[in-house]
C-alpha cells in the first residue's frame, strides 16, 4: 500500500498561501494554528485550503446571482441552446448568462460516472443565477459544501458589433449552433476563451471570476465552468470505469458544450482558447497531450499550470515527500481501496455500489486526498510530462509562464507556523538536496542576501519547482509550436489572502496575477500603473486569442519563445515602477543553471 503522506498536501491554518491555485480575499476568516517546529509538517490539509472565506463568494448549496446593478440592465436576452431557452441579463457593455447546465447533474447512480447530457427544458429558463459550486470542504466556499449538483457554465458576451479583430469567416459557424439571434447572425463571431479555475482539484468555483472586464475589454465570449473536485472528480477503483479522472471529463463536456452553443451568444466555436491557473493550467496542459481533447480547443493559455511542474521533498512544506501534478492510476487506485475500507465498503466487487449510496458529507470526509487526475487511463495515457518530453501533444499556439513569487506563500507559513532560524535555513537545504548540493544551493542563496532566512526559502521553493520547470516545459512547446512565454513580476500586487508575517515580502505570489485578468474590484481596486499593467495583459491574451499571436498597436512587442536564444524571449510583466513589460533572462533570473545541473 502507498503511503497516503506522499499525497497529502500539508499546510498550516495560520496562513493559506494560494500555492492550491484558489482565491483568498480580504475579510478571509484565518483559523488559529498551534506552533510547531519549522521542519515539521502541520496537520491541515491543503486539499480544502481551511482559511479561504470570500466574502460574496457563491454559497454552498443555493444559487445566487452575480451583482448586476439595476440601473445598468438594458434587457432580458433570451438565447436557444440545445437543451432549451435561456434568458440572461444585460447592460449596455455586455450580456451575462449564468448558471447553464451543460451535464445532467452527477448524484445518485452518476456519482463518479461520465459526465451525461443535462436534460432538455421547456419554456424559458431563468440563466440569472449562478449554479452551486461542486462538493468541497471549508475555504475558497465558505463553509464548504456537499452540493452534488453543479455541472453549470456562466457565459459572459460583450454587446455591440464584434470589434475587426474578431474571426471574418462566419459562415462554417451555422452548423455547430442550436440557434442564432438575429443580431448577432449579422456580426462576427467573437474568440472564446474557456476558462478553468485553480484551486488544487478540490476547491474553487467558476462563479468566483468575474469575466466582464475580460470579455469587455477583450472583445472576446468568456466561458466559467464548475467540474467536479476532490474525491468526487478524482476517486478511482480497480472496477470503476473513467476512475481518476471524473473531474477532467466535466471539463470535456463543457468544451463540447461550447462547440455546440456558443455561436448562439456571439461566439465562434472554431476559435476558442482553453485557458487556466494552477489547477486549471494544469487541466489545459493535460489536454495538450490527451487524444480525447484535440479539437475541442485551438489556442491554450496556462497561468502557473505547466506539466513539468515537480514539488521535491519538503519544497511544499518540509515533512512532504515529493510530488507532481498528475498521479499514475493504480496509486489512486490504492487510496480508493483505502477510501472503501475506512467508510465500510468493504467487499471489492460492490465497494462503489456501496459508495454512491453514502451521503455526499461522509464521502467528503475521507482521510484520503483526491488532488491528482490521474494517467494510465484512456483520457491521460501518459504522465503529461513524459507525454511533453517526447514531443507526443497537439500543435497549437500557446501561452505559458507563472508567477516571479510562486513560493512565497508557502515559506510566509512556514514562518507564521515557527521562525526559520539560519541554522534551520541550513539544516533544511541539507535534508532537501543532500550534504554536497545544499551547500551548493546555500552558496548561491545566501540567507544574508535575504531578508529574513525564510524569505531565502522562498527563493528556492519558486525557483526549484516552479520557475525553471516551467521555463523547461516552455522549451518543449516551442521546439514543436508557437509558445509564448511570461512572467507576472509585479511585486507589489494586492495580497489575495490573511497577512504574511512581520517584514515578509509575499511579492508576485501564486495566484496573485488574477486580479489582473478578472475583475475583483468588490474586494479591492487596482492602482493606476496596475490597471495599466492589467488593460495590456487583457489585450495580450484576447489578442492571442482571436489570432494565436499576442502582439498588437500600442503593445511592447512580445516574440514567441526560443530556448537558448541569445536575446532574452520571456516577457515580464511589471509595472512601470519596476521596469514595465520588458523581455528578461528567466534563466538567469531564477537561477536554473544551478537547477539544471542538480538534476542532471
Amino acid at each position: 500500500m502507498k503511503s497516503r503522506r506522499r499525497w497529502t498536501l500539508w499546510f498550516p491554518a495560520a496562513l493559506t498561501s494560494l500555492a492550491a491555485g484558489g482565491l483568498m480575499l480580504p475579510g478571509a476568516a484565518v483559523a488559529a494554528a498551534s506552533p510547531s517546529s519549522p521542519t515539521s509538517a502541520p496537520t491541515t490539509s491543503l486539499t480544502s485550503p481551511v482559511s479561504i472565506a470570500i466574502p460574496g463568494a457563491v454559497p454552498a448549496d443555493r444559487n445566487v446571482g452575480l451583482s448586476v446593478s439595476k440601473s445598468g440592465l438594458t434587457g432580458r436576452p433570451v438565447v436557444r441552446t440545445d437543451r432549451g431557452l435561456v434568458e440572461g441579463t444585460a447592460t449596455k457593455d455586455y450580456e451575462l448568462f449564468q448558471g447553464i447546465p451543460y451535464a445532467a447533474p452527477p448524484v445518485g447512480p452518476l456519482r463518479w460516472k461520465a459526465p451525461q447530457p443535462a436534460a432538455a427544458w421547456r419554456g424559458v429558463r431563468h440563466a440569472t443565477t449562478l449554479g452551486g459550486p461542486c462538493a468541497q470542504g471549508p475555504g475558497e466556499i465558505p463553509g464548504g459544501t456537499t452540493n452534488e449538483d453543479c455541472l453549470y457554465l456562466n457565459v459572459t458576451s460583450p454587446t455591440g458589433v464584434a470589434s475587426k479583430n474578431a474571426s471574418e469567416d462566419t459562415s462554417k459557424n451555422t452548423s455547430t449552433s442550436a440557434a442564432k439571434s438575429t443580431t448577432r447572425a449579422k456580426e462576427r463571431p467573437r474568440p472564446v476563451i474557456v476558462w478553468v479555475h485553480g484551486g488544487g482539484f478540490t476547491s474553487g468555483a467558476g462563479s468566483n471570476y468575474d469575466a466582464r472586464k475580460l470579455a469587455v475589454r477583450g472583445d472576446a465570449v468568456v466561458v466559467t465552468l464548475n467540474y467536479r473536485l476532490g474525491v468526487f472528480g478524482f476517486f478511482a477503483h480497480p472496477v470503476l470505469p473513467g476512475s481518476g479522472t471524473f473531474g477532467l471529463q466535466d471539463q470535456i463536456a463543457a468544451l463540447g458544450w461550447v462547440h455546440r452553443n456558443i455561436a448562439a451568444f456571439g461566439g465562434d466555436p472554431h476559435n476558442v482558447t482553453m485557458a487556466g491557473e494552477s489547477a486549471g493550467g494544469m487541466s489545459t496542459c493535460a489536454f495538450l497531450t490527451s487524444p480525447a481533447a484535440k479539437g475541442l480547443f485551438d489556442k491554450a493559455i496556462m497561468q502557473s499550470g505547466s506539466c513539468m511542474l515537480n514539488w521535491p521533498t519538503n519544497t511544499w512544506y518540509p515533512g512532504l515527500e515529493g510530488f507532481g501534478p498528475y498521479a499514475p492510476l493504480s496509486e489512486v487506485e490504492d487510496f480508493g481501496n483505502e477510501t472503501a475500507n475506512e467508510l465500510g465498503c468493504t467487499d471489492p466487487k460492490t465497494a462503489v455500489a456501496c459508495l454512491r449510496k453514502l451521503p455526499a458529507q461522509t464521502v467528503l470526509g475521507t482521510q484520503m486526498p483526491y488532488n491528482r487526475p490521474a494517467y494510465d487511463t484512456p483520457l491521460l495515457p501518459s504522465d503529461p510530462a513524459d507525454a511533453l518530453r517526447a514531443g507526443h501533444f497537439t500543435r497549437i499556439p500557446v501561452i505559458s509562464g507563472g508567477n516571479r513569487d510562486e513560493g512565497a506563500g508557502n515559506a510566509a507559513a512556514l514562518e507564521t507556523n515557527g521562525h526559520l532560524t539560519e541554522q534551520a535555513y541550513l539544516d533544511l537545504l541539507t535534508e532537501t538536496f543532500g550534504a554536497d548540493n545544499g551547500a551548493r544551493v546555500a552558496q548561491r542563496y545566501p540567507a544574508s542576501a535575504y531578508a529574513s532566512p525564510a524569505q531565502a526559502w522562498a527563493a528556492v521553493i519558486t525557483d526549484q519547482p516552479w520557475s525553471c520547470p516551467t521555463l523547461t516545459g516552455d522549451g518543449l512547446l516551442a521546439a514543436r509550436t508557437t509558445t509564448y512565454a511570461y512572467e507576472f513580476a509585479d511585486r507589489t500586487a494586492p495580497n489575495l489572502g490573511a497577512p504574511p508575517p512581520a517584514g515578509f515580502q509575499l511579492g508576485a505570489a501564486h495566484a496573485f496575477d488574477l486580479p489582473y485578468v478578472f475583475d475583483f474590484s468588490t474586494f479591492f481596486d487596482l492602482r493606476p500603473d496596475q490597471q495599466a499593467l492589467s488593460d495590456q495583459m487583457i489585450e495580450y491574451w484576447t489578442r492571442f486569442a482571436t489570432t494565436g499571436n499576442p502582439n498588437g498597436p500600442g503593445l511592447p512587442t512580445w516574440a514567441p519563445f526560443r530556448a537558448g536564444a541569445s536575446t532574452p524571449s520571456v516577457l515580464s510583466f511589471a509595472t512601470e515602477a519596476d521596469g514595465g513589460v520588458r523581455p528578461v533572462d528567466l534563466a538567469a533570473r531564477h537561477r536554473c543553471d544551478l537547477w539544471s545541473s542538480l538534476t542532471d
